[in-house]
């Protein structure tokens, strides 16, 4: 289940297979590493003037959760894959202590490197830490964001 630093990554075509994020929609460029708690992942998305999150303004620093999101539902994939299962769908429920260092990603040069620490979770729900940074390392935004997996309910009991 564990990759190593010496492991195959994925590219973007890899990571849309893997995640329900399609076309423009998937922001991850590669996979660069990842194991049970943690994975990293690289884009370079955020240069691209189609970026479907970009707005008149630019795109805005707060599209990093999304970048986030991705590499956490890549995550889920990857672990479920390695246990010859299928993910559950998921959808973020809430993103919390979220910190933005900056306004915009779009001037940003070179990839931004996307880190997720998965801190607690069940088979319903998900706590993950995460940060993105800029090609230099520093931080562009961070933050714990709680993913809710889309777990069938139990049939009801007959009387």
């Amino acid at each position: 289940m564990t990759q190593g630093p010496n492991a195959p990554t994925l590219d973007h075509r890899g990571i849309e297979a893997l995640i329900p994020h399609q076309g423009r929609m998937c922001l991850l460029d590669g996979l660069l590493s990842w194991d049970a708690e943690r994975i990293e992942c690289r884009a370079l998305s955020h240069l691209d003037a189609d970026n479907p999150l970009r707005s008149a303004s630019g795109l805005l620093a707060t599209a990093a959760i999304e970048y986030a999101a991705q590499a956490m539902a890549l995550h889920g994939s990857l672990l479920a894959q390695a246990d010859g299962g299928a993910a559950s769908p998921g959808f973020l429920a809430s993103a919390r202590g979220v910190q933005l260092h900056r306004l915009r990603l779009d001037d940003l040069d070179g990839p931004l490197q996307v880190q997720a620490l998965r801190q607690a979770g069940d088979a319903r729900q998900i706590l993950y830490a995460f940060t993105v940074s800029d090609a230099t390392g520093a931080p562009v935004a961070e933050g714990r964001a709680a993913v809710v997996l889309d777990t069938p309910l139990a049939a009801p009991v007959a009387p």
